[in-house]
């Protein structure tokens, strides 16, 4: 009979998953996920092909995590407006994760962008239902919208500004109106935050 494997690769993702959580992607070496699983780092490597597998697993996982249940709380009517305040709070309550999305002064993978945008995308169609704008102007306005959240959250996490809910909600509809009139983001090219939002894969 075959021995039962007890370290399967859906225990070291959890593992790792949690230590993203509480310190940050830079915790996620094989020797420290083995030392918090009690574990040697042999099934790290016979589960994953190398490190970079496993951290983009667990970035899959945090998009997952986004997309099904922290970004889909409800604020008020707006769904688009309510999927930035989910996200700044998001921010607010888990810093290290929040941080451990960005890698390099980017938005740190693809995964994730990919993900934001696309629920962006979503939430835009929904609160706006009668409009026919194109894909690409779209796609522009949810980019806008998001650099605006993002910035509004590393403020508040690095203790640089304070907002009230209202104040908040003011700044996004004020900007999210703008991109719509002026359509300025689609004018000047990439944004670098976003430059892997391809429709290719590159993780």
């Amino acid at each position: 009979m075959a021995r039962r494997k007890e370290i399967g690769r859906n225990k070291i993702l959890n593992i790792a998953y949690k230590m993203v959580v509480k310190d940050g992607v830079e915790s996620l070496t094989a020797r420290n996920i083995a030392k918090v699983g009690h574990f040697s780092t042999q099934p790290l490597y016979l589960e994953f092909n190398n490190m970079h597998e496993l951290r983009k697993e667990v970035l899959r996982k945090i998009a997952d995590n986004l997309k099904n249940n922290i970004l889909q709380k409800k604020y008020t009517d707006k769904p688009l407006i309510d999927i930035d305040l989910s996200y700044i709070e998001f921010a607010q309550e888990h810093e290290n994760l929040f941080r451990a999305m960005f890698v390099d002064g980017k938005l740190g993978s693809e995964i994730i962008s990919d993900t934001l945008i696309t629920l962006g995308i979503e939430k835009f169609k929904e609160q706006y239902q009668d409009t026919d704008y194109s894909d690409e102007k779209i796609k522009s306005i949810v980019t806008a919208n998001w650099i605006t959240a993002i910035g509004i959250a590393s403020l508040i996490v690095n203790r640089i500004a304070t907002f009230s809910q209202t104040q908040i909600v003011n700044v996004l509809t004020a900007q999210i109106n703008d991109a719509i009139l002026n359509d300025w983001l689609s004018k000047t090219g990439k944004v670098s935050i976003f430059d892997n939002v391809t429709g290719k894969s590159k993780n």
